[in-house]
């Protein structure tokens, strides 16, 4: 599909992710957003997401100038051709928003939700023409992460998915299909798993906030970057592969190694919680931390496309 006119429906951190990515795309945006100074805070978070975007490449034409703040959803979403969605997850204030989105857009537009575990058959359920309506879940930050999650409800149909996925990947997203709708989708799930553990790690006294962090981002996290878990492990198996791998580690599967069910969120928890990421960020504000955190992705992302292109690698 062709997409000139894209709209943004909430300007919080995903959704100035979602006005920054397409602004970078050389795209004219609208956006809107009912909080108090809303405007004021997506053109200061488009402002410091600018030098990322100019590091990874800004399309031609791209320009901060293309975005324009308007007062009421029905202007927001009047003439666009994509419609990307980023509320706050709660159901019902999507199924409502939602119902007045369909009935302003046009036709043809396709309308989108950033939501990250909400399934689009229930707040969707009101929308009109739903075969259009589909999920499109980010991460964040959204103008640099590639990777957004798409899938559709029990009324989307394939033609609405396909071109969602076909526009996420012109503005430099790699799309990944979401074969069901099950609650949290693929990526949350896999996260999830993971702050839970971290979770139990704090709470028992095994490790502090940042010693978890220091034994990701020193370890899997690295990996993580360009190859994921099963590519990972089947190089653990050796020359026999994952089939050597499974065999000799899967027994460690049924060890009481793992807490899947989250501690009880005790004030005792969440001030040592709290009190570690504060000692992380050592006095930087987010602002700054943001920065710094851009500079690190572009990085890695500029030093993996180098490593494939001498590889012949290609995904």
């Amino acid at each position: 599909m062709q997409v000139k006119q894209f709209a943004a429906l909430g300007a919080g951190v995903i959704g100035s992710g979602w006005v920054a990515r397409a602004l970078g795309a050389g795209l004219d945006v609208t956006a809107w957003d009912p909080a108090p100074g809303a405007e004021a805070q997506l053109r200061a978070n488009v402002a410091n997401a600018w030098p990322a975007l100019e590091r990874v490449g800004l399309a031609r034409g791209a320009s901060p100038d293309r975005l324009r703040v308007v007062p009421s959803v029905e202007e927001c979403v009047a003439d666009a051709d994509f419609i990307q969605e980023s509320a706050p997850e709660r159901e019902e204030l999507k199924l409502a928003l939602h119902e007045r989105v369909s009935r302003a857009a046009r036709p043809d537009a396709i309308i989108a939700s950033s939501t990250s575990g909400l399934l689009p058959s229930d707040f969707y359920a009101r929308a009109v023409n739903p075969a259009r309506c589909v999920v499109g879940h980010p991460f964040n930050p959204v103008y640099l992460l590639p990777l957004v999650e798409v899938l559709g409800g029990e009324q989307t149909s394939g033609e609405a998915i396909d071109a969602a996925m076909s526009f996420y990947a012109s503005i430099g997203m790699r799309p990944l299909r979401v074969r069901k709708e099950v609650p949290g989708f693929i990526a949350d799930r896999l996260l999830e798993a993971l702050w839970r553990e971290a979770l139990h790690l704090v709470n028992d006294g095994v490790a502090t906030t940042g010693e978890i962090d220091d034994a990701i981002r020193y370890g899997a996290g690295i990996r993580w970057s360009f190859m994921g878990t099963f590519l990972t492990y089947t190089l653990a198996g050796g020359e026999a592969g994952m089939r050597h791998f499974m065999r000799q580690f899967g027994p460690a599967l049924e060890l009481p190694w793992t807490k899947l069910v989250a501690p009880t969120l005790t004030d005792e928890l969440i001030d040592r919680v709290v009190d570690g990421t504060s000692r992380q960020t050592n006095g930087r504000g987010i602002k700054e931390l943001e920065r710094y955190r851009d500079d690190c992705i572009a990085s890695v992302m500029e030093a993996i496309a180098e490593a494939k292109a001498r590889h012949g690698i290609e995904d």
